[in-house]
């Protein structure tokens, strides 16, 4: 279930995509291990990445929106979610470029500017990379304080004035997408393109100390004309939050890709180092860990690829994706670190040595949760969709895998970014009662007692001012959606379900940590305590289960895996 990079086959993806995502591959053990870590050392920008991207038309192949299109040239979530996992596994900066260029993209390919459209896709032929211009270095990404400013001239055209700041790729990029507001109005937002080779384009400075530029830029009178504006008003506003929707869905297949790689590097060294005449994968607090970290992954994967089924079959009917997309970035992605801190404790001074991946792992992992919206910023969303979840689900049709080559035409029409605590759920019991596991009944009974704090011992007004208690209470939620679209994914893929119990293993355990902080709040209701003591549950415990996983899963994935040198 593992990504393994020398043997994947990808069967479920089409000739094009197979033969693309294999050269990708091929490009990164060509280069090795060694070139790797020295570019990355010495802060070398990935000129060569980009040529082969040119060379052989990746992001043009990937990222070009065609709607309608099933050819080779389309957006498709399934396989751009490949690439994701590919380049997390191989370098986070590589990574980089291409999310900031998706980032880029959303802006163009979900405006009405048919002349830009058309632009941007003979750009992306020529091998071109994107940037988006959002943040600012007073404000970060609050939209309502942007200081950038379009001010209109006699002629009717419009200079745009002011500074944006964090925005990757915005020295090599041919466009950046720009967020702004027309000067006589602080609500009437504006999206428009730059070109950073313009005299007014002002590059300042990279502000980062990585290969990647990450850049702060300053238009000083830039002229733009209609012909550059891609929305305005409510749509500008739309945009700005759309393209993060597609764009942050990618930052948990980057986790996966690194939490990947550093597993193998780990385990390689772990089960070759002897000690006191025992192999480290013998003892028994290291089987421990290695197998809560191998679930915690494989546990982030079936999440992640469940989530992309709900992303390409949205409409504006149904929006769930809403909820499972920020999960896959700020849960999947806070997963990641926990893998990360659970194979570091295995090879402890090894995982800073300068010549291993897992040296730049360890680095990488903490920025995902951090960008695209903080875990605080994304579980104030995921929390508005609570109440509905458990207590009026809608009717859906089933969705089943969907990896079919077609392209995500509704990802560039999602419509207004209002009326989240509308939206329905499918009702969640349906997969839990799919699937009869000592460890699931024994969350089942952990959601229960959720469901009786919400009904009963619901927070108080100071309470829902107290965020970290609303964290608390989120975080029990999110485990309830994990370990939903854990399950769904599990019936679809015909998973062991000794590895599904294993899973849930974690996940009780996880429920009882987060209900004890809540239990221990210093405003926390003694009804709100007494429920909360009733959610903390021991897992089922079962030693032949465990050692099968160990066996069968974590140690016949030992040196199957290692990068050229």
């Amino acid at each position: 279930m593992l990504l393994n990079p020398k043997t994947e086959s990808f069967d479920h993806l089409d000739e094009t995509s197979r033969e693309l995502i294999k050269k990708t591959i091929q490009f990164f053990e060509d280069r090795g291990k060694e070139r790797l870590k020295k570019d990355d050392h010495e802060r070398i920008w990935y000129e060569d990445f980009l040529n082969f991207v040119k060379e052989e038309k990746l992001f043009a192949t990937f990222l070009t929106n065609q709607p309608g299109e099933t050819g080779s040239i389309r957006w498709d979530t399934t396989r751009n979610c490949v690439i994701n996992e590919i380049l997390g596994f191989y370098g986070l900066s590589y990574w980089y470029t291409w999310q900031v260029t998706i980032l880029g993209l959303g802006p163009i390919w979900m405006s009405g500017n048919d002349l830009v459209k058309t632009k941007t896709a003979e750009l992306l032929q020529q091998g071109a990379i994107f940037a988006f211009g959002l943040s600012e270095k007073e404000h970060g990404a609050d939209l309502y304080s942007s200081e950038m400013k379009l001010t209109e001239t006699t002629s009717g055209e419009y200079l745009a004035d002011g500074s944006k700041y964090y925005i990757g790729n915005a020295n090599k990029a041919a466009l950046v997408s720009t967020f702004g507001k027309f000067d006589k109005s602080d609500d009437d937002y504006v999206f428009f393109v730059v070109d950073p080779q313009h005299e007014k384009y002002d590059l300042v400075k990279n502000i980062v100390n990585s290969q990647n530029y990450v850049a702060e830029y300053k238009l000083q009178s830039y002229p733009v004309k209609e012909e550059d504006i891609l929305s305005k008003g409510r749509d500008a506003w739309d945009t700005s939050l759309n393209t993060v929707n597609v764009g942050k869905f990618n930052l948990g297949w980057a986790s996966i890709g690194i939490c990947t790689h550093a597993y193998y590097e780990a385990l390689n060294h772990a089960s070759k180092r002897n000690l006191f005449n025992h192999y480290v994968t013998d003892f028994h607090h290291i089987k421990l860990i290695f197998v809560d970290a191998y679930v915690r992954l494989i546990a982030m994967k079936l999440f992640a690829s469940r989530a992309i089924d709900y992303m390409r079959s949205a409409s504006k009917k149904d929006r769930r994706y809403l909820l499972f997309n920020p999960m896959v970035k700020m849960k999947v992605t806070t997963q990641g670190e926990e893998v990360m801190d659970l194979l570091w404790d295995v090879i402890a001074a090894k995982g800073f040595e300068k010549d291993m991946y897992f040296e730049m792992a360890v680095r990488d992992i903490r920025a995902l949760p951090k960008l695209e919206g903080t875990v605080h910023v994304n579980m104030a969303l995921i929390i508005k969709f609570m109440a509905n979840y458990f207590f009026k689900p809608g009717q859906f049709p089933e969705i089943g895998s969907v990896n079919q080559p077609a392209n995500d035409d509704f990802l560039f029409n999602q419509g207004a970014t209002k009326g989240l605590s509308r939206i329905k759920f499918h009702d969640y019991k349906i997969a839990y009662n799919s699937i009869n596991l000592p460890n699931i009944k024994i969350f089942k009974r952990q959601i229960r007692q959720l469901k009786i704090l919400l009904a009963v011992a619901r927070p108080g007004k100071e309470q829902i001012k107290d965020f970290d208690f609303l964290l608390n209470l989120g975080e029990l939620f999110t485990l309830v959606v994990y370990g939903q679209l854990i399950i769904e994914n599990t019936n679809l893929c015909k998973v062991d379900h000794d590895l599904v119990d294993q899973i849930f293993d974690f996940i009780i355990r996880d429920f009882s940590k987060f209900a004890l902080n809540l239990h221990n709040k210093t405003n926390s209701t003694f009804l709100q305590r007494k429920i909360c003591k009733r959610m903390i549950q021991r897992p089922a415990v079962n030693t032949e289960r465990f050692e099968k996983i160990m066996k069968n899963y974590v140690m016949s994935s030992a040196n199957i895996y290692e990068m050229n040198k």
